[in-house]
């Protein structure tokens, strides 16, 4: 069985060197951080890590009872809630263990990399409360929370529908009034994860329906709380509320989350209750989607990081030609490229979640700029460097014997759910960056120009390269806007996946950098980790040559809008 790793150090350097999120308002400080930081990292290594094999061999089972996970996922989950980890990140008054959002989600990341599968029950929770603590009545709140937050339910999201799928408006379920505040919820959605399960008493579905007489596409849909059993006034539980799940999903990987069919009113009535206001579904559900999104992003990131270390494990006990294959160039290289991603990515998402707690109006542009950059970049590399860590491995890699070809098979769905990251790219050209006139967009570039001034000199070579594809990426941006005005929208959608990749990779880079930045900043000050803070100078450099080289032929695809290509027939 392989050993549990991550690159620790980097984590921390991130947080609490880099970002210094213990300064942020109302943070505890970095002794109370860090060693929340240690125990959790302590706690997956001991207890979930080992759920990781076991769960994916063993799966889930559509029963008549319902959906059952492996018995060892209630275990290690039964311990997540009884030790208050889920806690952490909520506010205090639904018991919550406030800390910075970056925090949040350093530990998220840690339990994703250990078990994508049965981390996503839990996470859903996660995401399921934040919505219901952004939009819900007190009532709603004060009688759903305490629940969630003990791990006694569950929360999902139901948006697909069958023949809908990204064309959200497209969906058929129905929510009719009943006139007492509720209303019967009648329709099937499909590919909801953990949808049913055999841990949580009881799952509290987000279900998108329209109401009568509604106005079609999106803006018809409003956002409703359907329980899967009834919920009688003093907590307990009722009878079922036809909330069946009528198939479960064969999958490439994460083969012990419940990916259900789920059927709202086919035998019998199903009610539900509105959340928020009526009609402004898709608004309510966004809250929901949007922090999903930066979990897919997570889900990449800590795959990397996972894969690479064991990698960097596997690289230096094997021994071929005499010696250990680290020492052999290609395999160096490709590990100095595993490395440099990873942590790009990492420093990324850190960055990203760290904006949560500025509260400001730039800050809120710059989330929104960078969410569909980092769901699609991230969880395209992630995948990517799990492929890495299997060709590195060589058989043993494509065998179950390292447990390596399984961070493949996980991450791959996160390109893919909570909106395909072809979609990713879309949102960012035409909502992110053309409808808001380029204003994040612009903020975006100042800040990276202002890292580009701080660079040291042994890194001047890459910060003059990334500065060069800087100007690419504004050219291409300028002439989105051209073709815009000349209502020439195909020419920039047919190009848009292209040009994420090309803002992905910039990103990455300017983050590597800062990074770079601290580092060097703190190489003098603390010399037992000079190796430490140099590999930081090493990781941009080695990013830049290996992978912003990309965005020269990205820009020629991109600049061209694909003219000759648009034409012709598949």
């Amino acid at each position: 069985m392989a050993k549990y790793d991550i690159e620790l150090r980097d984590i921390k350097f991130n947080l609490f060197e880099h970002l210094e999120i213990q300064k942020n308002e109302n943070s505890p400080d970095q002794a109370e951080l860090g060693d929340i930081l240690e125990q959790f990292n302590k706690f997956v290594e001991n207890e979930i890590f080992p759920t990781r094999v076991v769960g994916d061999i063993k799966g889930v089972t559509l029963t008549d009872k319902g959906v059952t996970i492996p018995e060892e996922f209630h275990k290690a989950l039964d311990k997540y809630y009884e030790n208050g980890w889920f806690t952490i990140g909520f506010p205090e008054k639904v018991g919550g263990m406030p800390v910075p959002h970056a925090m949040t989600v350093a530990t998220v990341s840690l339990n994703s990399g250990a078990n994508l599968a049965m981390t996503s029950y839990a996470e859903l929770g996660r995401a399921f409360l934040n919505t219901l603590l952004t939009v819900g009545s007190e009532e709603q709140i004060n009688f759903i929370a305490p629940q969630i937050v003990s791990g006694t339910w569950g929360g999902t999201m139901c948006l697909t529908e069958a023949g809908a799928g990204s064309d959200v408006g497209a969906l058929k379920t129905t929510a009719t009034p009943t006139g007492d505040g509720r209303y019967k919820i009648q329709g099937t959605k499909i590919f909801i994860t953990g949808g049913e399960n055999d841990y949580f008493k009881n799952i509290i579905h987000l279900v998108l329906a329209r109401t009568p007489g509604a106005p079609e596409g999106t803006k018809g849909l409003s956002l409703f709380l359907v329980p899967r059993y009834t919920i009688n006034e003093d907590g307990s539980l009722g009878d079922g509320n036809n909330v069946v799940c009528t198939k479960t999903e064969e999958k490439m990987g994460i083969h012990a989350s419940a990916t259900c069919e789920m059927t709202f009113g086919r035998d019998g009535d199903c009610y539900g209750t509105l959340l928020g206001n009526e009609l402004e579904g898709m608004k309510n559900m966004f809250i929901m989607m949007n922090e999903a999104r930066l979990l897919c992003a997570i889900q990449g990131e800590c795959h990397a990081g996972m894969v690479f270390c064991q990698t960097k494990k596997y690289t230096n006990e094997r021994a071929q030609f005499g010696q250990e294959i680290i020492k052999h160039p290609d395999v160096k290289k490709t590990l100095l490229k595993m490395r440099a991603m990873s942590r790009g990515l990492r420093a990324f998402v850190l960055y990203t979640a760290n904006l949560f707690d500025k509260k400001t109006e730039e800050a809120e542009r710059q989330i929104g700029l960078l969410t569909p950059i980092a769901k699609a970049f991230c969880t395209d590399e992630g995948f990517n460097t799990a492929v890495d860590a299997i060709q590195t491995h060589g058989g043993y890699g494509y065998c179950q014997e390292y447990e390596i070809e399984q961070y493949a098979r996980d991450v791959k769905i996160a390109s893919i759910y909570e909106g395909t990251n072809a979609i990713q790219a879309i949102d960012l050209v035409m909502r992110k960056i053309i409808k808001d006139q380029g204003v994040a967009f612009k903020e975006l570039m100042g800040d990276i120009q202002k890292t580009l001034g701080q660079a040291p000199a042994e890194l001047a070579k890459n910060a003059g390269f990334l500065g060069e594809c800087l100007k690419d990426l504004v050219d291409v941006t300028t002439e989105m806007g051209t073709r815009m005005a000349e209502k020439k929208v195909e020419d920039i959608l047919f190009s848009s996946t292209d040009y994420l990749a090309m803002c992905g990779n910039i990103v990455v880079a300017w983050r590597l950098l800062a990074s770079a930045v601290s580092a060097n900043q703190l190489k003098d000050s603390n010399s037992t980790d000079s190796s430490y803070y140099a590999s930081k100078l090493d990781d941009f450099n080695i990013f830049c040559s290996n992978y912003l080289v990309r965005n020269k032929s990205l820009f020629l695809s991109v600049k061209d809008f694909g003219a000759e290509l648009r034409e012709v027939e598949v």
